[in-house]
């Protein structure tokens, strides 16, 4: 009997193997997905160079206006002086959290543009919003700081509506149905690579807020007394990264215009329509990079044109769904298994879930997968709509349907500090023992930690002569002759729980192994 006691030497051994088995079973974010996150951040970065090189273009435009004329222009250049340098420090202080993360899974040698564990999901916790930490409050407040400074600058409700959603720090939806602060949304279970393309949108946020508000003081200037020595054609996308189905939207103008007349401006070799006022649409049936490149072209008082080119690109994402079980990618027959689904950029209310072999439900912000065949795969679609287009099928994912393991018996018991602990074999005093009325069962193993119903038991207890004396249990109690032989029992004597037959949550009885007790 001892041999298959849960503290043998060789259920130890069984119990080290179903662990690292369910270790090499745990879940793990697709190579796909972390590398649709490097070409996001790859725009992104492009992006956020690009609208830094304009704001500096548009800087140094009222520099040399405020060089001419300084007691004329020196309050909006120091108002532009200010928002240059707030969005420096904004942007440098996010790059710097940035590198503290990388650095916290990839080590001291760590590269932002290399990253070695782009699925750490604790990294960004660690650094931004474990105990102790205050990057993400602090974070947090500097960007409310920063978009109230920058939306009083601005005139134009639009833009400031624009740029007040774009830096907004409220929890999303889902975020407050989870009960999470921005933080806690932004960086807890992130993987390293999301968080840093997301603190990469943040700056790209920043830099279009910076422009909006150099380019509202610029025009506080009076035009009419300079000559402007520069023009440069700009496009502002309102985001260089779309999904497939969706509209790719960028503003395209110049940083220094004349309001009296409208310049005529070619994309990709056709016109743009006047009414238009400066937005570029382009639809996005097929995924990759696309160019978006012409001129604008501005007519002079003599009569003759010039031409200001512009180029930038933007990029088409294929659709992406997120199926993924809180357990582990195994779904068990007959029990309510959680899945978390969500498509990037997609709210809940668009998204359409099914599954094969099984029911699937809402539940709160999960989704409850409940299989009924064991042996046969479940698989589970997921379809979206895109804007205001079609359905979308969105990702397919099968998992193997097992059945429930078997649970293991145990007693619970108090110990001498009051505590309520589990006993599962071995030594336990006689008054711990008498104490305590029923036997349970269940799965706990940290990664399912589920309750089965005790439907009988039996025990063995031995006499002095050696021969077996044993008592049955029709349900999870102690009889009285069982309680009795229990009290009877003087110190190193032991006894077994046999026979132990258990319910679980999948409806299906087993008999577990035995447990051995011994009077300490």
């Amino acid at each position: 009997m001892a041999a298959n006691s849960p503290n043998s030497p060789r259920q130890k051994m069984i119990n080290l193997m179903y662990l690292v088995f369910i270790a090499m079973l745990a879940l793990n974010v697709s190579s796909e997905v972390l590398d649709g996150f490097a070409l996001v951040e790859e725009s992104l970065v492009r992006s956020v160079d690009a609208l830094t090189k304009r704001n500096q273009l548009l800087f140094d435009d009222l520099d040399t206006y405020h060089q001419v004329a300084p007691e004329k222009t020196k309050v909006w250049y120091d108002m532009a002086k200010k928002v240059k340098d707030q969005s420096d420090s904004l942007s440098n202080y996010i790059d710097r959290k940035k590198m503290e993360i990388v650095r916290q899974s990839d080590g001291e040698d760590a590269n932002l543009e290399a990253l070695k564990h782009p699925d750490d999901l604790n990294a960004a916790f660690d650094v931004m919003i474990a105990p102790g930490k205050t990057g993400g409050v602090d974070l947090k407040h500097s960007i409310d700081q920063y978009r109230t400074f920058i939306s009083e600058l601005l005139e134009d409700s639009i833009k400031r509506k624009i740029i007040e959603s774009n830096l907004t720090t409220q929890p999303s939806k889902k975020a407050k149905e989870n009960k999470q602060t921005w933080e806690e949304s932004m960086f807890w279970q992130m993987p390293m690579a999301a968080a840093i393309t997301l603190m990469t949108k943040l700056q790209n946020d920043v830099r279009y807020a910076e422009g909006e508000a150099i380019a509202t003081l610029l025009k506080n200037v009076d035009m009419g007394d300079f000559r402007v020595n520069q023009i440069i054609a700009a496009v502002i996308p309102v985001s260089q990264v779309v999904m497939r189905g969706g509209n790719y939207v960028a503003n395209i103008s110049l940083s220094a215009v004349d309001s009296t007349q409208r310049p005529k401006i070619v994309v990709n070799g056709n016109p743009l329509p006047t009414d238009a006022n400066g937005i570029y649409r382009a639809g996005t049936s097929r995924s990759g990079n696309f160019p978006v490149k012409g001129y604008i072209e501005m007519t002079r008082g003599d009569g003759s044109a010039s031409k200001y080119p512009f180029e930038t690109e933007y990029y088409v994402m294929e659709p992406t769904a997120t199926i993924a079980p809180t357990l582990m990618n195994v779904l068990y027959a007959g029990y309510p298994n959680p899945v978390r689904i969500a498509v990037p950029g997609v709210p809940d209310q668009h998204i359409r879930p099914s599954m094969t072999n099984g029911s699937l439900e809402r539940q709160g912000d999960l989704w409850i997968a409940k299989p009924t065949k064991v042996g046969v795969e479940a698989v589970i679609s997921v379809e979206a709509r895109i804007g205001e287009g079609s359905w979308q099928n969105m990702a397919r994912t099968a998992f193997r349907v097992h059945a429930l393991p078997d649970p293991l018996p145990y007693l619970n018991y108090t110990d001498e500090n009051g505590n309520v602990r589990k006993f599962k074999g071995g030594k336990l005093s006689k008054s711990q023992l008498i104490a305590i009325n029923e036997v349970k069962a269940a799965i706990d193993d940290d990664l399912l930690n589920i309750s089965y119903t005790v439907l009988k038991f039996e025990t063995l207890f031995f006499d002095s002569m050696g021969n077996v004396i044993p008592e049955v249990s029709n349900g999870a109690n102690f009889s009285d002759r069982q309680k009795d032989y229990i009290r009877r029992l003087s110190r190193g004597k032991m006894f077994l729980i046999r026979g132990v037959v258990a319910r679980g949550p999948d409806g299906i009885d087993r008999t577990i192994p035995p447990m051995e007790v011994t009077v300490n």
